[in-house]
Formats: C-alpha cells, sequence, structure tokens
C-alpha cells in the first residue's frame, strides 16, 4: 500500500477504535531505546521489590519487535475508567471506611479491553485483510507507559503515571502491536513543569525522586504486589487504603480534566467506593471469592484481603465494633493474618 493509503487506513483504525470505545488512539514504532537506560537503573536498584517479573524479559520489554516477531507498529489506546470526576482526599480521612483504589472497584479491565482489541483488530483485517496482529492488555512483557507517551497518548508524569492534557490520568492502556507500516503519531512533552504535589502527597515516601518510584515503599505495591507480611513502618501510613492507592491521582492538578467513565463495567461493585472495614473484614473465604469475581482484587487472595483489611481496622478510630472485629480473628488458621491482627489491636491499646 502507498502511504497514503497507510494514512487512511490510520484514520479508520482511530474511527473504529472510539467506535469500540476507547476515548483515543495512537500509533508510534518500535524504538524505545530512549527508555531502556532508565528501567534498567530501576532494576539495578532493586526498586521493582519482589517483581521478579519485571526484571524477566528486559529484551523483549525493550524492542517490540521481538515479542512479536514482525511488528513495526504499535497501536497505543486508553479507555476512561473513572466513576467520578471528583478528585476529593476526604474518603482518606473516613478512618471506618475501606479506600480501594478507583481502577479496582468495577469489573477487572483486562478481558474487556482486551476482547476490544481483538475486534479492533478484527475489523482492520475485514477492511485491509490478513495482518500479524498481537493484542496486550497489561498482560506480558509491554513497556506499555513508554509506548504509549513515544505514540503521544501523554507523558510520564513525575509519579510514573501516564498524564493526557485533556484527560488526566484515570485511564487504562492497552497495545495492538501490528505488522502495517502505519504513520505514527507525535511523541507527548512533559508538562509537570515545577509540580510535585504527587511526590509530596505519598504516605510512603515511595519516590526517590520524580519520576523513581521505590515500589518496595508504595502502598500499591505493599497491598497487592507483596505476599508477606507489610512491614511495620507502612503500616500506620497505610491508613484505611487496602487495596491500591490513589493518593498521587487525587491531587494531580491535571485531573481536573478527568472524564466520567461510560463504561458499565467499571462502575462499583458490592459498594466498593463506600464499603465500611468492619463489613469487608467480615467476609467469609466464599464470600471473597463470590463477590470478588471478574475483579482484579481476587488477585491477592484471600489471606493478603484480610492481612490489608486488618491494618485498615488497627488505624480506625477505636469502638468496640472495630475491636470485636478484630479479636474474632485472633485465632486465624493463618499466621500472616494473626500477625497483622495483633498489631491492629495493639494500636488500640488492646
Amino acid at each position: 500500500m502507498t502511504d497514503l493509503d497507510m494514512q487512511a487506513v490510520k484514520t479508520r483504525i482511530q474511527s473504529w477504535g472510539q467506535e469500540l470505545g476507547f476515548q483515543q488512539v495512537a500509533v508510534c514504532d518500535v524504538d524505545l531505546t530512549a527508555y531502556a537506560a532508565d528501567y534498567q537503573q530501576w532494576l539495578a536498584k532493586q526498586f521493582h521489590g519482589d517483581m521478579q517479573y519485571m526484571a524477566e524479559n528486559q529484551d523483549l520489554r525493550c524492542h517490540p519487535e521481538k515479542l512479536h516477531p514482525g511488528t513495526q507498529r504499535v497501536i497505543c489506546v486508553r479507555m476512561d475508567y473513572a466513576e467520578s470526576t471528583e478528585n476529593s482526599l476526604d474518603p482518606l480521612q473516613r478512618s471506618q471506611q475501606a479506600y480501594v483504589a478507583r481502577y479496582a472497584r468495577g469489573r477487572d479491565y483486562h478481558k474487556l479491553m482486551r476482547k476490544r482489541l481483538q475486534q479492533l483488530a478484527e475489523k482492520i483485517q475485514a477492511q485491509v485483510g490478513e495482518h500479524g496482529y498481537r493484542a496486550f492488555v497489561d498482560s506480558a512483557p509491554v513497556l506499555e507507559r513508554a509506548l504509549a507517551e513515544k505514540s503521544g497518548l501523554g507523558w510520564i508524569g513525575k509519579n510514573t503515571m501516564l498524564i493526557n492534557k485533556k484527560a488526566g490520568s484515570w485511564f487504562f492502556l492497552g497495545e495492538l502491536f501490528t505488522d502495517m507500516p502505519i504513520p505514527v503519531d507525535e511523541p507527548s512533552e512533559p508538562h509537570c513543569g515545577s509540580c510535585q504535589a504527587c511526590l509530596d502527597i505519598c504516605p510512603t515516601n515511595a519516590f526517590a525522586g520524580a519520576n523513581q518510584l521505590d515500589a518496595r515503599r508504595c502502598i500499591s505495591y505493599l497491598t497487592i504486589e507483596l505476599r508477606t507480611s507489610i512491614p511495620e513502618e507502612f503500616r500506620k501510613p497505610m491508613g484505611n487504603r487496602v487495596f491500591g492507592c490513589d493518593d498521587c491521582n487525587l491531587i494531580c492538578p491535571w485531573n481536573k480534566f478527568t472524564h466520567r467513565t461510560v463504561e458499565k463495567d467499571f462502575s462499583p461493585r458490592h459498594q466498593l467506593d463506600e464499603a465500611e472495614l468492619i463489613e469487608l473484614f467480615a467476609w467469609t473465604e466464599s464470600e471473597f471469592l463470590e463477590r470478588t469475581q471478574g475483579s482484579a482484587i481476587r488477585r491477592i487472595g484471600y489471606e493478603c484481603w484480610l492481612r490489608n483489611l486488618a491494618i485498615g481496622l488497627g488505624n480506625a478510630s477505636t469502638n468496640n465494633a472495630v475491636i470485636s472485629a478484630l479479636r474474632s480473628a485472633e485465632d486465624h488458621p493463618s499466621a500472616m493474618v494473626r500477625e497483622h491482627v495483633e498489631w491492629a489491636l495493639r494500636q488500640h491499646q488492646v
């Protein structure tokens, strides 16, 4: 096909993407040379903690054409997920209420976005003919934020999140690797300026500097990726955050441009946007499995769920209901759960 044909194909792809529910579709090439050194330095500092998978397949992460041979371009997409345009920090001060990161309150986004990307690939194939492709949604060694920045979907902010001038940062990313030589978009330039609100607000001081996140100190890592005991130094700063952390998103001034999601699947389930700690701590394992079906929360398992909630209860205002809930788990079969329950009770001087 001629360059003109490829430009027409790209225009159609962007139109189809928006029809499928993606708020933006952009294209980049596969040269990630500019990102490789920073990524390797991040690993060398052990900032990835126990996420050993981040240290594996480094060559594939930095060379998309090796991950999926024949790839010439990456079609990058974003999908808004915020159920509210209000970016208030107030819920973090409600000590009896559990704070679940916004992205995890609804159904898991992986399947939904991968299905839409597959549909996009099929539309392309129906119109253009056979082409080599592979869809990714946080499911393989892909430097998705680097690709998204290079495609122009936004810039990687000081908090390491991708930020878009017209949409903030409450969105998911996905990629469609393709062997078609589609015209590329211009990369995004950073627009954080002198602002460092995200660095200053972090409860656990997880940022070693701008764009340098030490995951080992990050509440999202501690509550989701870590499968062992949470170090005591981080338990008080965690407050009521029981799955993930949104502080650096909530404080970001660019999120005044947040758009409310139109995807019903991203709406909060089981009132996870306002559930009480005691209520969630009372779930049995079967209730946990039932109520987190199709949710990103299920991946941490029931034991880590109770671990996180125990810390939240330890940080809650002292009352008989909180103490009673914690005492109900003093003899829990899990040594890790018992340890965090004991810590929580000590916070209430019990």
